[in-house]
């Protein structure tokens, strides 16, 4: 692709940002030499990768590539069996201990069809090589005593005489060359032991002098007592660096004969580091995985330019292809027209560079072999071109070169000469690409082109959103809406006189007011229409507010009823206690008083009393083992209720259960032993249909609702519902399970197209007792699912 194209669409400045994320010098070099692929299939695979390593990144956390170091030359000249340096080798064990690291970063986070698995597999961390180069070298410039056992024996040696050299000047210190010496330390010079005399005594001290001082007055002289000893060490170091070099080579040539298997390494390092800057860059942007298709469309939702703050830009919605082939953007400067065309250019060059895009879930691009784009002033001084002469020679090059497979996009088409001349030459180029089918976008200012594409099937008008009233452009695109130039109404707002700008309309022929008048018409009605829209929304988030009001005002309702019921219960069973205990304590009593036949009499009391107790704690805990009233409650049959059959019962009618004196709903018809479930509240009880009797009451929808709250579900799916549907069905799933106090739900509404994602979002935003909400994450469904906690 074109590279001066590249630069005006500004992606130069992408890969700038996309080598920041890279580690590696090779990969950063690569991420500034990033193009558009040639082929479907290296698109889709670069994507993919990109998508994995995403993926990998959310359930394994970040991967760091900076021990990676260019080994090229040194493997080279290993291979050759030349010797490495110390700080060659260490570039080398780095890299490997980088390998081991990245190998098992994915442990089991692969699948069967990972796109990187190849480049994991394949990497070699040679842990014997390793430990070689551990053991032998420290850093750049030292080598280990321990390296091998010839070095450790030459060092010691060498550490032996270094200490007699200095017992021995130490002794002449501090004896008989005191008085001779400018200072009492030992030095070095031409690396052998000395100390400074002065000059007046130099023959006084027998030796080799080495060196002397700037000002003439001192003398380095090596003592002849240490001569053999500085003789001895200097044959010691020559043996230390014929050993070292000896290991050097000898860890060299372990290096060159696993050349191969480095720099394989050294290259899969280098592409992962690239494949997860490209990730990384599309976390930094919130990006997503553009869908291709080879049909020349192009569909964006909810794009953003990347060089924009993005949580400042503006998000646009705009298409190309489909129902049309060539849009005319028109709007006022300063509008974000301009902004517009180079965020479509610029999106399609990084989906076709294998790069994510930041734009809406399922945001489609298509394989465009080549993108022209003739934006901004592009003057030349050199070719002494004017801008309308430069536009044209692009103008000229783009018809020239232009076929099916390419995109075409134009900024102020025509501009920069006479303005009858400039929109009939503006008309005639894209005429001449809507012939053809080229997918075109141009941004104009002229009517005629408005007019075009009003009157021309498969060509569209669109137009970016300007406040009036603010003097403000709102930086929407409307596609299907042709763009006013507001002049008038602008000029009026700042305090143009009305005789001007009648005059000034006056001036206009008819043909330019039949097209305002159209236009602004136009406007009218989509505003109108946008008010409308409005209203509802805020007559239905009313009308939602008050049933919200109402059915918290009944679970209140409810819940005091709940705790007055419980409050009685207690308060029974509390005197049934007493009364036990006094009933016991009147037995112990009248055992020490009364007869047998008393105490029988008491005990049968004391019976009656335990069975009260045991009543009481049953009606509070209902458990289907143990029912309530099938022959403790037998005598409020006497008192002239009706004993019910199954063919008195159904499903949601409402009836009383005599032991508790609770009304309640049928929830399931009785089974063989008679026995039923019956709603009340928020509690389902399981009761015999001989302690039921039938009420006047209709069953309260309420109720019903309440009691399935006990067990709602922690997910609710509304695929294939309309907006409308889901809503209400959404109202009522969060309402449940609110009241049933679950802390998380999940909402599949599926990708598609957004719309019922959108109504969903517009609900939860609104919803009082909703704390937040967000999409789901990679392994919870993706764009398909909303996640939403409660307060």
């Amino acid at each position: 692709m074109n590279e001066k194209v590249l630069k005006v669409l500004e992606f130069d400045k992408i890969r700038a940002m996309l080598a920041e994320k890279c580690y590696s010098v090779k990969a950063k070099k690569k991420a500034l030499e990033t193009e558009p692929f040639g082929e479907m299939v290296l698109i889709e695979r670069a994507q993919s990768e990109v998508e994995e390593a995403l993926g990998l990144i959310f359930s394994k956390g970040g991967l760091s590539f900076s021990g990676i170091k260019e080994t090229g030359s040194a493997m080279k000249r290993a291979k050759s069996g030349g010797m490495l340096s110390p700080a060659e080798l260490l570039k080398t064990v780095l890299l490997l201990e980088n390998t081991e690291r990245v190998k098992n970063y994915p442990e089991e986070g692969l699948g069967e069809n990972s796109v990187l698995r190849d480049r994991f597999d394949c990497l070699t961390p040679l842990p014997e090589v390793v430990r070689a180069i551990r053991k032998c070298v420290i850093d750049e410039e030292t080598i280990s005593d321990n390296a091998s056992d010839e070095l450790f024996h030459i060092r010691k040696k060498k550490k032996k005489a270094a200490d007699s050299i200095h017992t021995t000047l130490q002794e002449l210190i501090r004896g008989k060359l005191r008085t001779y010496l400018m200072e009492s330390v030992i030095t070095m010079r031409d690396n052998r032991y000395c100390v400074p005399v002065k000059a007046e005594y130099k023959g006084n001290v027998a030796g080799m002098v080495h060196d002397i001082s700037s000002t003439g007055s001192t003398l380095f002289i090596e003592p002849a007592a240490i001569v053999e000893l500085n003789n001895n060490i200097r044959e010691l170091e020559g043996q230390e660096k014929k050993e070292i070099d000896r290991i050097l080579t000898e860890l060299s040539a372990l290096c060159g004969e696993n050349a191969h298997l480095i720099e394989s390494n050294e290259k899969l390092l280098v592409e992962l580091d690239y494949i997860f800057g490209k990730a990384e860059f599309a976390l930094e942007l919130n990006a997503t995985r553009p869908v291709f298709n080879t049909g020349e469309i192009i569909r964006l939702r909810a794009a953003r330019h990347p060089l924009l703050d993005k949580k400042k830009a503006v998000p646009i919605d705009i298409h190309l292809g489909e129902e049309f082939d060539l849009l005319i953007v028109t709007g006022p400067n300063t509008g974000g027209k301009t902004v517009a065309l180079k965020t479509v250019g610029l999106l399609q060059v990084m989906g076709l560079s294998g790069l994510f895009i930041p734009a809406g879930d399922r945001s489609q691009l298509s394989f465009f072999r080549e993108i022209y784009a003739d934006i901004g002033d592009e003057q030349s001084i050199e070719q002494s071109l004017s801008t309308f002469s430069s536009h044209m020679t692009n103008v000229v090059n783009i018809l020239k070169n232009a076929n099916i497979m390419s995109l075409c996009l134009f900024d102020e088409l025509g501009a920069g000469t006479d303005p009858t001349e400039g929109a009939a030459l503006a008309e005639a180029v894209l005429r001449f690409l809507h012939k053809r089918s080229i997918r075109t976008i141009a941004t104009t200012h002229y009517a005629e082109l408005k007019e075009y594409a009003l009157t021309t099937n498969w060509v569209e008008n669109a137009c970016c959103e300007f406040d009036v009233e603010s003097l403000r452009p709102t930086y929407r695109i409307l596609v299907g809406v042709p763009g006013k130039s507001n002049a008038f109404a602008i000029s009026e707002k700042l305090g143009l006189p009305a005789k001007v700008i009648e005059e000034a309309k006056g001036l206009m022929n008819e043909e330019d007011k039949r097209l305002e008048k159209l236009m602004a018409n136009l406007e009218e009605s989509r505003q109108a229409a946008e008010k409308e829209r409005r209203e509802i929304l805020k007559e239905r988030e009313d009308s939602r507010q008050l049933k919200e009001r109402l059915r918290e005002k009944e679970q209140k309702l409810e819940e005091n009823r709940e705790k007055l019921l419980q409050k009685a219960k207690d308060e029974a069973k509390e005197i049934l206690s007493e009364a036990k205990s006094t009933a016991d304590e009147t037995i112990k009593q009248m055992q020490k008083l009364a007869g047998p036949e008393a105490l029988r009499r008491a005990e049968k009391e004391r019976d009656r009393i335990r069975e009260n107790l045991k009543r009481t704690r049953n009606t509070q805990s209902l458990s289907a083992n143990d029912p309530l009233g099938v022959t403790e409650y037998g005598n409020a049959r006497a008192k002239g209720h009706k004993t019910l059959s199954e063919k008195d019962l159904s499903v949601g009618c409402s009836v009383k259960i005599i032991s508790m004196n609770l009304k309640g709903t049928v929830k399931t018809l009785p089974d063989k032993k008679g026995f039923l479930t019956v709603q009340c509240g928020i509690i389902g009880n399981k009761v015999h249909i001989s302690d039921l009797v039938l009420t006047e009451e209709k069953s309260a929808g309420s109720t019903s609702k309440l009691g399935h709250t006990k067990t709602i579900s922690a997910e609710l799916m509304l695929i294939g519902k309309n907006s409308d549907e889901a809503r209400a069905e959404l109202e009522a799933y969060l309402d449940d399970a609110y009241l049933s106090h679950l802390g998380q739900v999940r909402i599949v509404h599926g990708k598609g197209s957004g719309i019922l994602r959108d109504a969903v979002h517009a609900y939860l935003k609104k919803c009082k007792y909703v704390d937040e909400y967000r999409l789901g994450e990679f392994g919870e469904g993706d764009a398909g699912v909303t996640i939403v906690k409660f307060k």
